[in-house]
């Protein structure tokens, strides 16, 4: 049997940039040690695994090379534009999740994939981490952590840019990760940040759509501003428009196919 996969890359509209997630549809998920497989051998950012419920309903879950994920971004974002653009769904989106509930996908006024997320606002952390402080070569100015990740906060984009990190330390902070992020120094975004997940994932996370679930609400607290871009300066780099509406936080994003494939099962 083959199985047709799709490879996304996420935010950007520009190929090679962004996150790149893989996408397959499957009849079941009796076999989840081969949907891990299938994400270490595709050694991307994250699978993602959909498993049609009704006409545009789908379950959806999300594997990296070390483990299930319980909530992602992009490739829910790399999803949607797979069954936007080469499946020919029209309308609304729903994927029904494990841990954060159902998402609603559509498309804007611009064309762009927008995802409605729950809020995950990050809280103020009294005790912080030594692992924390030991894993960032800067340290920051305050830290807070939502049921994520840890957010390192500082004042100046160039602390997030310029920081290293000692990915040994922080991957003590199991179950979670770590963003660090500051306000924008150019017009263009609001915001910047760059996403650490050695607990989970690898090194560095490209472009994490999940993480803005709670920097939108903070930024947007933080700026007095509900429509916000927000720059992720990995290396390869992604952008992401958010609006908060009411208990809902909308993000989205552009996405460039690169390409299709069939796994043989």
């Amino acid at each position: 049997m083959a199985l047709e996969q799709w490879i996304v890359d996420a935010f950007t509209d520009i190929p090679f940039r962004g996150n790149s997630a893989a996408v397959v549809i499957v009849d079941n998920y009796d076999d989840v040690q081969w949907m891990q497989n299938v994400a270490i051998e595709n050694n991307l950012s994250e699978t993602a695994f959909l498993r049609k419920c009704a006409d545009n309903h789908y379950f959806i879950r999300w594997f990296s090379p070390i483990t299930e994920i319980d909530f992602c971004g992009h490739a829910t974002l790399a999803s949607s534009h797979v069954l936007f653009e080469q499946l020919g769904l029209t309308g609304e989106i729903k994927f029904s999740t494990q841990s954060v509930g159902d998402l609603l996908v559509s498309k804007d006024e611009s064309g762009r994939v927008e995802m409605s997320f729950p809020i995950r606002k990050p809280l103020n952390v009294t005790d912080i981490p030594q692992q924390l402080l030991n894993g960032l070569s800067i340290t920051p100015k305050q830290v807070l952590r939502s049921e994520q990740a840890y957010f390192a906060i500082y004042d100046d984009a160039k602390h997030v840019t310029e920081l290293v990190t000692n990915n040994a330390a922080l991957k003590e902070l199991a179950p979670y990760d770590v963003v660090a992020t500051a306000p924008s120094n150019v017009s263009e975004y609001d915001f910047v940040s760059r996403y650490f997940w050695p607990a989970n994932g690898g090194d560095e996370d490209p472009v994490t759509g999940s993480i803005h679930a709670g920097l939108m609400p903070y930024w947007s607290e933080r700026l007095g501003k509900l429509n916000l871009t927000a720059f992720q300066a990995s290396k390869r780099t992604g952008v992401l428009y958010g609006l908060l509406k009411n208990d809902r936080v909308l993000i989205s994003g552009d996405a460039v196919l690169f390409a299709k494939s069939l796994l043989f099962v």
